[in-house]
C-alpha cells in the first residue's frame, strides 16, 4: 500500500502542475526562467520525443492501453517483491508517471508538457539546443528507469559476491 500511496503522490503532483500550466499558459507560450530553463505549454499526442505524434489518432488509445497494462504489471511486481525497496521505488515512479500521462491522454487526447531546457551542447541533436519539453510524469518515469538500472547493477554485484 505504501508504494501505491507514493505513486498517487506522483500522479497528484503531476496533475496539479499540468492544471496550473493549462490555466496560466496558452499553447506555445514560453516564460524564460533562466538562460537554460523555460516554462512552456506544449501538447504531445505521441510518446517520448513525440514518437508517433503524427499518427492519425489511434496512438492515443494505444498509449492509454499500454499505460494501463504496464500499471497492472507493475502493481503485480510490487506485490511480488515487497522487500526490495529500490526496485519497488523504481517501478513506483514509473507507475505514477505512466498513470499521470494516461490521465492526460484520457482528458485531453495528448500529454501536457511544460519543462524546457536549453544547452548549447545539444544543438547537434536538437534544434537550437532545446531538449524536447517534458513534465513531472516524464521525470518520474526517467527517475524510475535510472533507479531500475541501478537496482539491477546492484543485484548483479550481490549475486557475484554471494
Amino acid at each position: 500500500m505504501f508504494w501505491l500511496v507514493i505513486a498517487g503522490i506522483v500522479i497528484l503532483a503531476d496533475q496539479v502542475t499540468k492544471v496550473a500550466i493549462v490555466g496560466a499558459f496558452q499553447l506555445g507560450d514560453v516564460r524564460t526562467v533562466t538562460e537554460f530553463f523555460n516554462l512552456v505549454r506544449a501538447h504531445n499526442p505521441g510518446a517520448a520525443f513525440s514518437f508517433l505524434a503524427g499518427a492519425s489518432g489511434w496512438q492515443r488509445w494505444f498509449f492509454v492501453g499500454l499505460g494501463l497494462v504496464a500499471s497492472v504489471f507493475i502493481v503485480w511486481m510490487i506485490r511480488s517483491h515487497p522487500n526490495e525497496r529500490l526496485f519497488c521505488f523504481s517501478v513506483t515512479m514509473i507507475l505514477g508517471g505512466a498513470l499521470g500521462n494516461v490521465i492526460d491522454r484520457l482528458i485531453h487526447g495528448y500529454v501536457v508538457d511544460f519543462l524546457q531546457f536549453r544547452f548549447s551542447f545539444l544543438e547537434p541533436l536538437f534544434r537550437g539546443g532545446y531538449f524536447p519539453s517534458f513534465n513531472l510524469a516524464d521525470s518520474a518515469i526517467t527517475l524510475g528507469a535510472v533507479c531500475l538500472i541501478l537496482d539491477e547493477i546492484l543485484r548483479v554485484r550481490r549475486s557475484r559476491r554471494g
